[in-house]
């Protein structure tokens, strides 16, 4: 049997007496005369659930991004804190170097930092992970004698710096490059043959080197 709603009317007429009717609608209807059916509570409550699922779904994928994300910047902080690399050092000697009639690896005494990876006693720089890394190179003469400097990697120039003798006035010069390598690759300066520097408390003479980043 369908539910019926009833409800009174009144009204009154011009002698003063009052009118009553009862008027009967069935209970899912609307005041406005339109008709709500169950099927259309049952069709709304489904779109509900429909839209609360999807939303259930977007949030439990952002979740998984999220997770991954965390997962990638943990790697990422590992490998940095795991290969930061770099030293900076100078000649310091306190008066010139050369020249000499053949070309000589440059000793760089004083050291601003190092990671470990540049040895002292020798000049030179061995790469302890593969990677792209950065060198910079300083000298300083007196223009009397010309100055010569080499960037080496592995015995083989990389670039080159030259001070041409003229007259006698203090001169520096600088360059410095980026370079890839292995693990085990080095990397040091050269004072070429029949060219001198000159270096003092001033630190004039310089060779840095830094990771740029692991591969």
């Amino acid at each position: 049997m369908r539910n019926e709603k009833r409800t009174q009317e009144t009204a009154t007429k011009e002698d003063g007496s009052v009118i009553e009717t009862w008027k009967t609608q069935p209970a899912g209807d609307r005041e406005d005369g339109t008709i709500q059916s169950s099927g259309d509570k049952d069709c709304g409550a489904a779109e509900d659930q429909k839209t609360n699922g999807q939303l259930l779904v977007i949030l439990r994928e952002l979740e998984s991004k999220l997770r991954d994300t965390q997962k990638e910047m943990e790697v990422l902080k590992s490998q940095v804190q795991g290969n930061k690399v770099a030293f900076g050092a100078s000649i310091s000697v306190g008066g010139s170097v050369g020249p000499f009639n053949t070309h000589i690896t440059l000793v760089y005494k004083k050291i601003y930092t190092n990671t470990g990876s540049f040895n002292p006693g020798t000049g030179i720089f061995t790469a302890p992970v593969k990677g792209v890394y950065y060198f910079s190179f300083s000298g300083h003469n007196h223009s009397t004698q010309p100055m010569g400097l080499q960037l080496m990697k592995n015995g083989e120039q990389m670039v080159t710096v030259y001070n041409h003798a003229a007259g006698n006035r203090p001169e520096t010069a600088t360059n410095g490059m980026t370079l890839q390598l292995e693990v085990g690759d080095q990397v040091y300066v050269r004072l070429m043959e029949n060219t001198w520097i000159f270096d003092n408390y001033n630190d004039h003479g310089t060779f840095i080197g830094h990771l740029l980043f692991p591969q």
